[in-house]
């Protein structure tokens, strides 16, 4: 038989228990990767000479280097300097640093679009840099990429199996191991494409809802 119905029902629960895993991945690596990214594009917008380069060249290496290659240099040369992770935190901190890079040009379109005049008032009101951003800045320049950076959440999850080189137990990683055990790789396989299916476009509608949720007024309304 090409498919069983009761093989699949039985290692069904194991399949949902790795996409848990999967899914805690993701969202932990997107919140690096967010609030990295927001830190990026802030230091690039306010022009230290030093550190901008640093920061702008930084983004440029983790944008030109694949992922995987990233992934091998902190899991096997950290320990090198006497630095220990475990594959679940590397792969957290690879993910989100990875994808900070992406995110950061996000935020950075999305500050661009507040007017130039908004920056020059708050200055003349005595408005403190931080200050600026809080209250003026980030409110009109978040919802509009909340789509764009609910894209790379959905990349990013889509991107996690390549964890398996560090030894993550994910979702494809549990179907690898159901299949080499049972050698019926088509039920186990055929789950994990449907998990992420699932949750990537239930991972979709949440951000349509946010974008929704927090649009700008539009003139006229």
């Amino acid at each position: 038989m090409i498919w069983d119905w009761n093989y699949a029902i039985e290692i069904l629960p194991v399949m949902a228990q790795a996409s848990l895993v999967t899914l805690q991945v993701t969202v932990l690596g997107f919140a690096v990767a967010a609030a990295l990214g927001l830190v990026w594009a802030i230091i690039s917008l306010m022009q230290i000479p030093v550190v901008t380069f640093s920061v702008r060249l930084f983004i440029e290496f983790i944008r030109s280097t694949p992922l995987l290659i990233q992934l091998f240099a902190v899991y096997y040369f950290l320990p090198m300097a006497g630095i220990f992770l475990s594959a679940m935190v590397t792969g957290v901190l690879v993910l989100g640093v990875h994808y900070s890079a992406y995110c950061a040009e996000v935020y950075r379109s999305g500050f661009q679009q507040v007017s130039r005049g908004q920056w020059e008032a708050a200055r003349a009101i005595n408005l403190s840099t931080a200050d600026t951003f809080r209250r003026i800045i980030l409110p009109q320049a978040v919802p509009p990429i909340i789509l764009p950076l609910g894209n790379y959440f959905v990349a990013m999850f889509k991107e996690t199996p390549v964890l398996l080189a560090i030894t993550v137990i994910e979702l494809v990683a549990t179907a690898r191991i159901i299949g080499n055990d049972t050698f019926r790789y088509t039920e186990p396989i055929t789950l994990a494409g449907l998990f992420f299916l699932i949750l990537s476009l239930m991972a979709a509608q949440f951000m349509r809802y946010l974008n929704w949720r927090f649009a700008l007024p539009q003139p006229g309304r």
